[in-house]
């Protein structure tokens, strides 16, 4: 972590690359209103990532809790999803003891590569090959989702769902620049193996953020 990083954490504040109102396009919660707080800052770089202008924090104002809290007090709906970069970079105790004293019900999505903080409604736990996730999001994951990019991802995936807690929900996404490739191959799986199901990036065919 780097030095200004720390520096914003204790000041209470967190890298913001942006802030905004939309439809949860992914997972368990599709379909849903949210407010989405992208966090700045990511090291496990993902070669197919859609947002790697997250990567670097240093990019990115830093915003105190309460300024968090107060954007998401702009809208209706009470669903807050915390995302990157990869948010768990941060100690995030403070963001989700503010959110949830305002009644905000707090997922997050995260690839388990940091130590897990702050009290959340929902862990949307998707493992990454270019860093190991920690131990302690297979038995905490209410979700685990799984980017397939190509047919070994499938094998991957399983490993994963061996390790994970009976009560997780079991999602596979084709990547979105693959998904002519891998939509039908993740269809044929999921009839041949019905414990899983399909997530897809509704709000890219949608148009919004």
């Amino acid at each position: 972590m780097t030095e200004n990083k720390q520096v914003a954490e204790l000041n209470g504040k967190l890298p913001i690359m942006e802030a905004f109102y939309t439809i949860q396009g992914e997972g368990h919660f599709t379909g849903n209103s949210a407010y989405f707080v992208r966090l700045g800052g990511c090291d496990v770089g993902c070669v197919w990532c859609d947002v790697k202008d997250s990567w670097d924090a240093e990019k990115w104002p830093a915003q105190s809790i309460g300024e968090i809290v107060a954007g998401a007090k702009q809208y209706k709906s009470k669903l807050v999803v915390v995302t990157g970069g990869e948010p768990l970079m941060y100690n995030l105790d403070s963001l989700t003891e503010s959110l949830r004293s305002e009644g905000f019900h707090a997922n997050i999505e995260t690839s388990g590569a940091h130590p897990l903080s702050g009290t959340w409604d929902w862990l949307c736990f998707s493992p990454k090959k270019f860093m190991k996730p920690r131990q302690e999001f297979y038995e905490t994951a209410d979700e685990l989702k799984v980017v397939i990019y190509n047919k070994s991802d499938f094998k991957w995936a399983e490993e994963h769902a061996a390790k994970i807690r009976p009560e997780c929900l079991l999602y596979l996404q084709p990547e979105w620049d693959k998904s002519e490739k891998m939509l039908p191959e993740i269809i044929e799986y999921v009839k041949d193996n019905p414990r899983w199901k399909i997530s897809l990036q509704t709000h890219k065919f949608m148009q919004i953020p």
